[in-house]
């Protein structure tokens, strides 16, 4: 999962000791999900963050002195100057009010720092120190299942307070990201809050709470339908980074080079990401590249991004930040290193947008906003409409990204195709072509993200926890409870098996093996400890499985979309 691009592209065989421990314990030790369960309710406690403990204001992922910022539209609260002062960081307020997504160009601070958030939260784990976008669903959907409301409503309040502050909810809570977000959560975190009786003192409370959301989590629906994240006139959206040129957050040129060396390699699989270019250009070439690559003269990491006679094109980079905005990086699917990324409309980012404008629907309703509801419905309508237009392909029985700047769908099936089912946005008889397509994805541990073992980590044989856990739950809602409980068995098993061979939860599997055993071709090397995706994930797929099985029925459409 490459929420930051620290990601190195090392094309490499792994062989970290912890390989070898893996292999070695793996004779001594036995699965045990009463072992699983409870590192989780220690993980809870142990992955909380709040910014009065000084230890999760660092971040070691960029270099300088740690810095928070707070919103230039709010004063600093004294006992954030106060943490500032115990803790040895620099606080300051942002240059000036965020109007929108990408109102403030992180080029211009002097120093990335994180951002102020209110309430306490939950991190994914090891180097990943922030509150992350669409991991914050998973997690917080294990902490409604774990009853720990209060925590997770802190973790909604904290979204929110993105969107009033920083112009959406972030990749994560660092200045790095302030030009772009991640996939859309907003409202399925608000629902899954507002759906436990327990999340609120009284019906009153409830009611008051959800006035004071609604309004910003149309605001934060307002980021998807701007121009930059238009898929052509496909009346669909893509994902897009408001930035340009090589990511903040990328220590060095590492990544990059990588990228150009396999382009270089391989140049019947370059869709024209290489341009000729100088190692030291002067200034006229400097000034040439600032257009057609990236600005040498202001970032080290793009001067360093040369190989050979060749750097890397504008829309690649473009490409590359659209792809960290996605979630899904580093993967084959969008292009070479989902190096196009931005050139589709694709089938998770519009199946949950469909899911976000049904849940307006509702949250209008529920606040008396009938006019509201109304425009909702046909928005998710004619979402749904564009969607069975240009990602449903009924000769494959199977949803398909759409390249709407080839004009053509992906060749490529990927996991996400069971996103419509989470959503809602399948029809009976499409659910029942998408459920006979597993045997595509499905490996001894559960789903893999494609049929293509190249090593990538969101690729063959890697599963994710979030991938499994939507594809399971649109399964079950459609009917298809055997598939639903199979899978969920197959992917808690997995993580049953990891935590016994060497002791702890990860952030991805080996569909494959089953395991954690998990050696990238490229991405960050690292398969970070934690986790709190994971986590929430297996909380709810032990909640499936530990209820009677339900006899599987022919598929109807969910309730929710009716």
């Amino acid at each position: 999962m490459t929420r930051h691009a620290t990601s190195s592209i090392r094309v490499r065989l792994l062989t970290v000791a912890l390989t070898g421990a893996m292999a070695g314990s793996a004779m001594a030790a036995a699965p045990d999900p009463a072992k699983t369960r409870a590192y989780i309710d220690q993980a809870w406690t142990t992955l909380t963050r709040s910014q009065d403990d000084c230890a999760a204001l660092t971040d070691t992922k960029v270099v300088g002195h740690p810095v928070l910022y707070v919103p230039a539209d709010m004063p600093v609260p004294a006992s954030v100057t106060a943490i500032g002062k115990r803790c040895g960081i620099d606080v300051k307020p942002l240059p000036r009010k965020i109007g929108q997504l990408g109102d403030i160009d992180a080029t211009t601070l002097t120093q990335q720092g994180l951002l102020y958030l209110p309430r306490p939260y939950v991190v994914p784990g090891g180097f990943f120190n922030e509150m992350y976008g669409w991991d914050s669903y998973f997690i917080l959907l294990g902490l409604v299942a774990d009853h720990k409301l209060d925590l997770a409503k802190d973790m909604v309040d904290n979204a929110l307070f993105e969107v009033a502050h920083y112009g959406g909810v972030l990749n994560a809570n660092r200045t790095y990201y302030l030009s772009r977000s991640q996939p859309p959560f907003l409202t399925a975190m608000m629902t899954a809050l507002l759906d436990d009786p327990a999340s609120f003192s009284s019906a009153d409370a409830r009611h008051a709470w959800l006035a004071k959301a609604y309004p910003l989590a149309v605001r934060n629906y307002e980021i998807w339908t701007r121009t930059e994240h238009r898929a052509g006139d496909t009346g669909l959206a893509r994902y897009y980074d408001f930035g340009s040129g090589p990511v903040l957050e990328a220590k060095d040129s590492e990544f990059y080079q990588g990228v150009i060396r396999w382009l270089i390699a391989h140049p019947k699989e370059d869709p024209g990401y290489l341009i000729k270019g100088a190692q030291h250009p002067d200034d006229a070439e400097a000034a040439r590249l600032k257009e057609a690559s990236c600005d040498v003269r202001a970032s080290k990491v793009c001067e360093g991004a040369w190989v050979n006679g060749y750097r890397l094109t504008a829309d690649y980079f473009h490409g590359d930040r659209a792809m960290r905005e996605s979630g899904f990086d580093t993967n084959s699917h969008f292009g070479p290193f989902g190096g196009s990324t931005h050139h589709y409309a694709d089938a998770s980012l519009n199946s949950l947008l469909y899911r976000y404008e049904r849940d307006l629907h509702d949250f209008a309703l529920q606040l008396g906003r009938a006019g509201d509801a109304g425009r909702w419905a046909k928005a998710a309508d004619a979402r749904k409409a564009a969607m069975n237009k240009y990602l449903w392909n009924a000769k494959d029985g199977m949803y398909r990204d759409y390249d709407f700047v080839a004009g053509k769908p992906s060749p490529f099936p990927y996991v996400t195709t069971y996103y419509p089912l989470w959503a809602g946005a399948a029809s009976p008889q499409q659910a029942k072509a998408v459920s006979g397509k597993l045997t595509i994805f499905e490996r001894k541990g559960g789903l893999s993200m494609d049929d293509r073992p190249v090593g990538l980590q969101w690729g063959d044989p890697f599963g994710w926890a979030p991938t499994n856990w939507l594809a399971v739950k649109g399964l079950d809602d459609y009917g298809f409870h055997d598939d639903a409980r199979r899978i969920a068995t197959k992917f808690a098993a997995s993580v049953d098996q990891g935590l016994a061979d060497d002791g702890t939860i990860r952030e991805k599997y080996n569909m494959a093996l089953g395991n954690a055993d998990v050696k990238v071709s490229a991405g960050y090397s690292d398969n970070v400890v934690g986790f709190g995706w994971t986590n929430g994930v297996y909380l709810k797929l032990h909640q499936l499985l530990d209820q009677p099985a339900k006899k599987t029925a022919p598929a109807t459409t969910p309730e929710t979309t009716r």
